[in-house]
């Protein structure tokens, strides 16, 4: 189950994805060619290296790297600038970057097969797109991403505003899990039957920046703009700051109306994103705790929050909260163009669907048929098989369409669209309170959503879970954006 099976891009599909880029460049540069920035070069080398996950007694363990650190560069550019971003693989085998929540053309998404031939070993690609949106997005492989992300592929990409909210710091937690040994080393499991039918692969030693967290030293009245990224394999957070005044100001790189976290817990399933604002309002010396309790009766202290003995001021500041929205095409939902979508497989599987009406009067018999086609999980009955497929769907360009999704399973998915943001519209029929955009949305077991969007990027897109074993399990697939 651990390698899904390859299929060779063909010159058709090269053709089709190279008019595909060329339109997307010209209609996501549209309002940025005028006052674009210089050109912003970098360079990216996946490969073998070292991360310090063992503290006590510290220990280097040999881990894949980007240019030789866990997590990889932070790459920070302002919105407008155009990224070129130069990839030489180091590694023993293929790979790909893929830039994820960014709308890059789509022969830049970096999905193997689909969107470029895999980077082969020894060989570089050069990826080159414009910063359409400011925001919180991060980078990793789309080639057999649930070992080389599990391995510690993956990086920060931060598209500042050009009029940024003030703060006194703007600091990025880049949040994972491991599964190590007894001896320290990662588990070589990889792709277990196990993992892939149930939650994916949960890992023993949480990091933050890649390496184990103590404390953050913060002074009293300093106001900080925190970004998430959670780039575990399968791990949901579910982190509680106690006492500290927390605004969410934005969700997978999009601002949303500052307001509280939900339930008092910044909620982020695999490749989620949050920026944060958070007052210091303590006492000099004093300290703050912030836990995990996503996992009921499985909490965890994952760091202290420990105030300075001088202050930087005697209360917080009064500044504004919001950010500046970014262009993106506002759905027309009366008049959309409506599709259903249905998730189903994994473990307890079949029992789900027959609960939901949507299985027979033997629904361990029709999983079991859907297993035997090669698959854990499915989308629309079908697994995929590797990343060239024909679509699910296909979208007219331009045009206003309304998804609904069904969690016809007993465990979470985090639902991701390549090349587009869309807004979450409702949960379960009750619409949404801020009506967020998000590029990756987490649906609870037997829930549904829908999600609203005008499909303005074409191309073939990826569509899949970011529980990384549920992916290679087939829980993904192909929207089409196409000319009508």
């Amino acid at each position: 189950m651990s390698q899904m099976r390859k299929r060779h891009i063909t010159r058709r599909s090269f053709l089709a994805a190279a008019a595909a880029a060329a339109a997307g460049t010209t209609l996501l540069n549209k309002d940025l060619l005028a006052s674009a920035h210089q050109v912003k070069l970098f360079d990216l080398r996946p490969g073998p290296g070292t991360a310090r996950l063992v503290t006590k007694p510290p220990l280097e363990t040999p881990a894949w790297t980007f240019n030789g650190s866990v997590p990889g560069p932070e790459i920070r550019v302002r919105q407008g600038d155009r990224l070129r971003i130069s990839v030489k693989n180091e590694l023993a085998e293929e790979t790909t970057v893929h830039w994820h929540g960014v709308r890059t053309p789509h022969a830049m998404d970096g999905v193997p097969d689909l969107t470029q031939k895999p980077i082969a070993p020894g060989e570089t690609f050069v990826y080159e797109f414009d910063a359409v949106d400011a925001g919180t997005f991060w980078y990793h492989p789309h080639q057999r991403s649930f070992e080389q992300v599990g391995r510690g592929l993956y990086g920060p990409l931060i598209i500042e505003e050009p009029d940024p909210v003030r703060v006194d710091r703007d600091v990025t937690w880049v949040l994972d899990d491991w599964r190590l040994t007894s001896t320290g080393a990662i588990s070589d499991d990889f792709g277990n039957p196990h993992d892939m039918a149930h939650a994916g692969r949960i890992g023993n030693t949480v990091t933050i920046n890649g390496s184990i967290p103590d404390q953050f030293v913060v002074r009293k009245g300093e106001r900080i703009r925190l970004r998430l990224i959670n780039t575990a394999n399968a791990r949901i957070f579910g982190l509680d700051f106690s006492d500290l005044q927390v605004q969410v100001v934005a969700l997978d790189g999009q601002p949303v109306t500052p307001h509280a976290p939900e339930d008092g817990a910044v909620v982020l399933g695999p490749a989620m994103r949050a920026d944060l604002i958070i007052d210091m309002t303590g006492a000099a010396g004093s300290r703050n705790t912030v836990a995990d309790r996503f996992y009921r009766g499985q909490d965890y202290r994952l760091i202290d929050m420990v105030y300075a003995p001088e202050p930087l001021r005697e209360t917080v500041p009064d500044w504004p909260l919001d950010l500046p929205a970014n262009r993106l095409a506002e759905p027309d939902v009366a008049a959309a163009t409506r599709h259903e979508v249905a998730f189903n497989g994994g473990m307890m599987g079949g029992m789900v669907m027959q609960e939901m009406g949507g299985g027979t009067s033997d629904p361990m018999g029709s999983m079991m048929d859907m297993m035997h086609g090669g698959g854990i999980w499915f989308i629309n009955g079908v697994a995929a098989q590797g990343h060239m497929m024909e679509p699910i769907l296909t979208l007219a360009q331009g045009e206003s369409h309304v998804i609904r999704m069904t969690n016809m399973t007993a465990w979470h998915h985090p639902i991701h669209l390549h090349g587009h943001s869309f807004r979450v519209i409702s949960r379960n029929g009750a619409p949404t309170r801020y009506r967020e955009w998000q590029d990756t949305v987490l649906m609870a077991p037997r829930e549904i959503v829908e999600i609203a969007l005008v499909a303005d990027n074409p191309g073939d897109w990826m569509f899949h879970c970011h529980i990384l074993e549920h992916q290679a399990a087939g829980m993904m697939g192909v929207i089409r954006v196409a000319t009508s």
